[in-house]
């Protein structure tokens, strides 16, 4: 943790509210974009987001530096998604996800579609993410969040297992499932977290 994140937390354990947006900033787009891949639908991954903020501000006060403040904050987020599951508040619960290029276009920045040159890549890209999207939306929610957990944020089966509730075994199942969709719909392997970072990181920012 840095000095500054550490001097941010303790702020805001104080009550600094202009803190906690500082400390939220640095995390934010990394959160939306892991509750936009989880859900895939735009208004609902920003009021996952939002939940996430207000838990992690309700909860800052239990926050002891025991692990980073992103592990930490990671937590909360696994917990909002498997309450959201639960509540079955998705409308696309137990059906297959519509993908749309609107969606993806959604979390690109103005900035970064603007400046891109080539558009020839850039369609390449949104074709590509149409394809991503649509194999992940063919898993059920508990196998793309966990697939999103290994490939997305690199934690390890035995963290995975804890986090989500499950044996370790059904997550090796679940990143089996959604790897063979990925080969399905991309014709790419798709083995490690920075494999799959490397893929997601392309679809973002469209080079």
């Amino acid at each position: 943790m840095s000095n500054i994140e550490d001097e941010l937390i303790k702020r805001a354990q104080s009550a600094d509210t202009e803190a906690f947006c500082l400390l939220a900033k640095g995390y934010e787009r990394r959160i939306y974009l892991l509750a936009f891949h989880y859900c895939h639908n735009p208004q609902d991954a920003e009021d996952l987001s939002q939940e996430v903020w207000l838990k992690a501000y309700q909860a800052l006060g239990s926050f002891r530096g025991e692990s980073t403040f992103y592990t930490w904050l990671r937590k909360i987020t696994i917990n909002c998604f498997l309450n959201h599951q639960r509540a079955g508040r998705y409308s696309w619960r137990g059906q297959k996800t519509d993908v749309q290029l609107l969606a993806v276009d959604s979390i690109e920045s103005d900035e970064r579609i603007a400046s891109s040159s080539n558009s020839e890549t850039t369609l390449h890209n949104r074709i590509l993410a149409e394809r991503v999207m649509q194999a992940l939306s063919e898993l059920t929610p508990p196998q793309r969040l966990i697939f999103l957990l290994k490939h997305h944020e690199g934690m390890t089966y035995e963290e995975i297992a804890k986090a989500v509730g499950c044996s370790t075994g059904t997550a090796k199942k679940s990143i089996s499932r959604a790897v063979r969709k990925l080969r399905e719909h991309l014709d790419i392997e798709v083995q490690s977290p920075t494999t799959f970072r490397a893929l997601q990181t392309k679809i973002e920012i469209g080079v």
